[in-house]
């Protein structure tokens, strides 16, 4: 089943003609269910753009935009923001995660706008943690943390709510090489499960974890090929 359908998606800024800029042009994507793209592009390219558009963060200026066999115009904001809570996942490069709140209060933050009852919030959330092996730091303050650390709290916290998708904005930018290999193993874990995963990135080794890389250049498709030797995970992954 397509879980994403973009058919000649534009975002243009600008009001005028004159001062109008082009941030993406004619996009066509379809993403299948369980699928791992990876989105690549060199900076200014549209990648940020277009995931800010899949992942409801942003309405794109013209062009349909279909999730889950609907267009997001039917949809209404209400309807938006829950799928952005229950179905989506978000990592970013930069953690977002409060300095000095622990591992457990972290993850559980998505919880507190779910309908999942309040008193499996701490079951649900450790179970995540436990996901991304960070038992051993459940209690500690996020600001404790190494940045591989970090990024793994915002892993668990991205999937607490046990989302159908994941968004990676570059998740392994802020790391060396060898934390973002682990990070990737753990993104590519999830996708093993059957989680959808859409990974933006401007780093070529990440995104040989993908079953799939688009190619942006100034807000166009110019490239979307299947990976030819995928890199896999390990058989698990070190704490």
């Amino acid at each position: 089943m397509n879980i994403i359908e973009a058919e000649n998606l534009q975002m243009v800024y600008g009001e005028n003609d004159e001062a109008q800029t082009y941030a993406l042009r004619d996009i066509d994507l379809t993403i299948r269910e369980g699928e791992f793209v990876a989105i690549m592009g060199p900076s200014g390219s549209g990648k940020s753009t277009l995931l800010h558009i899949l992942g409801f963060l942003d309405r794109q200026t013209s062009g349909e935009y279909r999730f889950l066999n609907k267009s997001i115009n039917e949809y209404t904001e209400d309807e938006l923001a829950h799928i952005r809570n229950k179905e989506m996942g978000f990592i970013f490069q930069s953690f977002n995660l409060l300095a000095r709140s622990t591992v457990l209060e972290n993850v559980m933050l998505p919880l507190l706008y779910s309908k999942t009852p309040e008193e499996e919030w701490e079951s649900r959330a450790i179970q995540a943690i436990e996901s991304v092996g960070l038992s051993h730091r459940i209690y500690h303050e996020s600001s404790e943390l190494s940045g591989g650390e970090k990024q793994r709290v915002a892993i668990a916290r991205a999937v607490v709510n046990e989302p159908n998708i994941i968004f990676a904005d570059e998740p392994t930018g802020n790391l060396d090489s060898k934390s973002g290999a682990q990070i990737m193993e753990i993104i590519q874990k999830f996708n093993n499960e059957g989680k959808t995963i859409i990974l933006i990135t401007h780093e070529t080794y990440t995104s040989e974890y993908a079953q799939r890389i688009v190619t942006l250049h100034d807000g166009v498709v110019a490239t979307d090929k299947p990976v030819k030797k995928r890199r896999k995970v390990k058989d698990g992954f070190k704490k």
